[in-house]
């Protein structure tokens, strides 16, 4: 039990860049404007309360689902690393491989999934899952969710603060962050 909860600095903070850089909530800051200009408001919390709870019950229960199906988390991780790859090559190259049609309506369902907690951010808990301990990822959730908090309490601010070019800068330098993120990924669980 004492095992359980021994926190690893180190292990914390690379979870926390992990999952800052697959949430890429500065990134997403365009497209949350957006869907702020087209409902007039966003359930900053409720969005937030929600994608945390999304992500715990995965980081737990994903395994259990993945062995139903009769797949391993490497299988799965390889998985996410193609996934990883695709949404790196995205913010680096500027290009859209996934197309979504965003509601007229801002509410749990396009911010908190997929836009938030979705399948890359999915992917990747349980690829950190074979590499890292359960408690060190729970604390990167939560420092990932009180900064996702934040950002969509301040969308504005920030947009003013960073101005395009900023936010453009920022996206490309997180894709690059997961290209890496997919090509360790990759390796570890393949053995090369």
């Amino acid at each position: 039990m004492n095992e359980y909860f021994k926190f690893d600095h180190k292990q914390i903070l690379s979870v926390s860049m992990i999952l800052f850089a697959i949430i890429d909530i500065i990134g997403s800051v365009p497209v949350v404007i957006e869907l702020r200009k087209k409902a007039g408001h966003i359930q900053s919390e409720k969005a937030t309360i929600v994608s945390t709870i999304l992500m715990i019950l995965f980081l737990f229960l994903g395994t259990e689902l993945l062995k139903l199906i009769g797949l391993d988390v490497a299988s799965f991780a390889i998985a996410g690393s193609f996934v990883i790859f695709v949404i790196a090559m995205e913010m680096i190259l500027g290009i859209t491989f996934f197309k979504e049609d965003l509601p007229e309506t801002i509410s749990i369902v396009p911010l908190a999934f997929p836009l938030i907690a979705g399948a890359g951010t999915m992917t990747t808990l349980l690829s950190l899952k074979s590499e890292y301990d359960t408690q060190n990822i729970l604390v990167g959730i939560l420092i990932n969710m009180i900064f996702v908090y934040v950002v969509l309490k301040n969308v504005f601010w920030l947009e003013r603060l960073l101005g395009k070019s900023g936010l453009s800068v920022l996206r490309k330098a997180f894709g690059i962050i997961l290209l890496a993120i997919a090509i360790k990924l990759f390796k570890n669980n393949t053995g090369l």
